[in-house]
């Protein structure tokens, strides 16, 4: 049970307290993977699959580690796991943004609003308004809500500590590097093309944890197997078209993302997001993460007892 209580503890330290504010564990991974970069920047996959095999086999060997030397001491594998999952998780970071935006769009303060949203996405809000800062800010908090709290929470509960933290380090890269960009195009494919393979199960329950806990898994599902393929990404596809179904809203259009524009189609059949949509969204969010860590907790029981079976 040290494992799901600490999931568990870890999550509730997450709703609590935050993002360390300062000396971040997951900012400074991504300190030395800028410094790599620096060193080892060639535009070739190549290059780019050296990068990334080196920071997330790392981070592994380091959580593998930490369960190695925790393995008999119940409560320190409890801290140690509740530690980890408090560092990747960023599930209230996440939260306060929604919050700052809502209460900026709902002031009419757009400049600061376009200015604020480089903090949840990567999308060019020179000129976006009102209504559409609400949906860069909707889409990237149903994205976030698996990539920063359900996907490392079921990778904790499966894995450990190596499954949180190298779950956090792929996809920290790819946050960096996994840009269609010209210069990342074939540098950043191995980290782009990594997430997604870990991304693929735990988007698709972040898609069924959605519905489930907006009381509209029908509607959830629905717009999920009917839209979800026109998105672009394999797994921001399922978990928008889910967060649109179960707020009965429309998401998805062209964005543009300073030198590339993307067509994300179109998911659901609602009316576009608005700034009041901005909240209901958060609250959806908040309750698939309680939903997740539950899960993630039972997960860690089941791999525990399989793993007895099997010893």
């Amino acid at each position: 049970m040290s494992r799901a209580l600490g999931l568990i503890l870890g999550f509730a330290a997450d709703r609590v307290l935050g993002d360390p504010r300062r000396h971040h564990p997951v900012a400074g991974f991504g300190q030395v993977a800028t410094r790599l970069e620096n060193r080892w920047y060639g535009d070739s996959r190549a290059a780019g699959a050296a990068y990334t095999s080196v920071l997330v086999g790392t981070a592994i060997a380091g959580g593998a580690l930490v369960e190695r030397l925790t393995r008999n001491r119940p409560i320190i594998h409890t801290l140690a796991t509740a530690a980890a999952t408090w560092t990747v998780l960023g599930a209230r970071s996440l939260d306060r943004e929604a919050e700052h935006m809502a209460g900026l769009l709902e002031e009419k303060d757009i400049p600061a609003a376009r200015s604020r949203l480089s903090h949840l996405c990567a999308r060019d809000a020179t000129n976006l308004e009102a209504d559409e800062l609400a949906r860069a800010t909707v889409e990237s908090l149903a994205e976030n809500t698996s990539d920063a709290c359900v996907a490392p929470l079921l990778w904790g509960g499966v894995l450990g500590v190596p499954g949180l933290i190298g779950y956090r380090a792929a996809n920290t890269l790819d946050a960096m590097v996994g840009y269609k960009s010209a210069k990342y195009l074939n540098f950043g494919w191995a980290a782009a093309r990594l997430d997604d393979v870990l991304n693929l199960l735990p988007a698709r329950a972040c898609a069924v944890l959605t519905g489930l806990a907006a009381g509209r898994p029908r509607e959830a599902v629905g717009v999920w197997r009917r839209d979800a393929s026109r998105h672009p990404s394999p797994n921001a596809g399922p978990v928008e078209a889910a967060f649109a179904g179960a707020l009965d809203l429309q998401l998805g259009g062209r964005n543009s993302y300073g030198d590339y524009q993307e067509d994300r189609g179109t998911l659901g059949v609602g009316p576009t997001p608005t700034v009041a949509d901005v909240r209901r969204t958060a609250a959806l969010a908040r309750r698939v993460g309680v939903a997740a860590v539950g899960v993630a907790a039972m997960l860690a029981v089941a791999s525990r007892r399989k793993g007895r079976r099997w010893t």
